[in-house]
């Protein structure tokens, strides 16, 4: 069954890592962000730092409306037969990293070549830079990815 839509334990696992901020605030790529990682709004409006506070039920109506975005890149990107953990840990990969990223990645590559290659977790595990970097948080995101993955 193909699947096109995020789990709610895809969900959650977004959730956790893009943790709750209702105020606009800057992420570690120094972009604007509110909610649970959403640099614009609805409307396709930016988020500024001047922007005012949002309400958390706000935070997860954004994060919903910008995941059919990714949601929608996943099932073009990769085969049709991929289980729900997979598509939900590539979701969440790619709204993280970006779809571009995922688009031309090993890890689409060897996701596409045989779904099943134990060699995806350590493509999972090689996005976890930020300004040419290692950090621990998003190590820690990569390899609950790929259990999520492999579960």
């Amino acid at each position: 069954m193909k699947i096109t839509n995020i789990s709610d334990k895809g969900l959650a696992l977004i959730k956790q890592f893009e943790g709750l901020k209702l105020k606009p605030y800057l992420c570690s790529a120094n972009v604007p962000t509110i909610g649970y990682g959403s640099t614009y709004y609805e409307d396709g409006t930016k988020v500024k730092l001047t922007d005012p506070q949002i309400t958390e039920q706000r935070a997860s109506g954004l994060l919903l409306n910008v995941l059919k975005h990714y949601e929608k890149s996943v099932d073009t990107f990769t085969r049709d037969d991929i289980n729900q953990n997979q598509f939900d840990a590539l979701v969440s990969f790619s709204y993280n990293v970006g779809t571009n990223a995922l688009k031309n990645s090993t890890l689409l590559k060897l996701v596409n070549a045989n779904p099943e290659d134990q060699f995806i977790r350590e493509q999972f595990l090689r996005w976890n830079k930020a300004g040419g970097r290692a950090l621990k948080g998003l190590t820690k995101r990569r390899s609950a990815e790929a259990d999520l993955y492999f579960s």
